[in-house]
């Protein structure tokens, strides 16, 4: 039971970085980003929220497996750095794209976000594979919008 506290925060702190993406998001998605040009594998706008807190959820126990360990070892502190730099990048994308509608910026930034996930996932890995794995349905995902976001842009430059 001494652990409910940290796996609650961190699943909370991963869905809140949702939630705030959201924010941005929710005034554009019947305006601005329904006169856009779609590429033809977007999903439809309901997968998007089934599948994030999905993803923001495992990220959080993830997170917490690593925390878990401690924070004496410097690999556990290097893990859980690179995990907050790959969290604020995700955090930064919905605003860019949704809000500044700013789709080769967000194009920019996602790039950014696939290596920050990748080193993150190496860093959980040496630390435990069980959250290491878990961030890989996130890693698939961020793929994916990569090639979403890339669409769009060359469809509505």
């Amino acid at each position: 039971m001494k652990s409910a506290p940290k796996i609650i925060l961190s699943i909370v702190v991963c869905l809140s970085t949702g939630v705030l993406g959201s924010l941005a998001t929710r005034d554009s998605l019947n305006t601005w980003y329904a006169d856009l040009a779609k590429p033809l594998f977007v999903p439809p706008n309901w997968a998007f929220g089934v599948v994030w807190p999905i993803l923001y959820a495992m990220m959080g126990i993830s997170v917490f497996l690593i925390w878990s360990k401690g924070t004496t070892e410097r690999q556990v502190r290097v893990a859980l750095g690179l995990f907050a730099l790959q969290l604020v990048l995700n955090g930064l994308w919905s605003p860019i794209f949704f809000g500044l509608r700013m789709m080769a910026l967000a194009l920019i930034e996602i790039v950014l976000l696939w290596p920050a996930l990748l080193v993150t996932i190496r860093a959980f890995w040496r630390i435990s594979k069980t959250a290491a794995c878990l961030l890989l349905p996130y890693l698939a995902w961020v793929s994916f919008a990569i090639a979403l976001n890339a669409a769009f842009w060359y469809l509505n430059r």
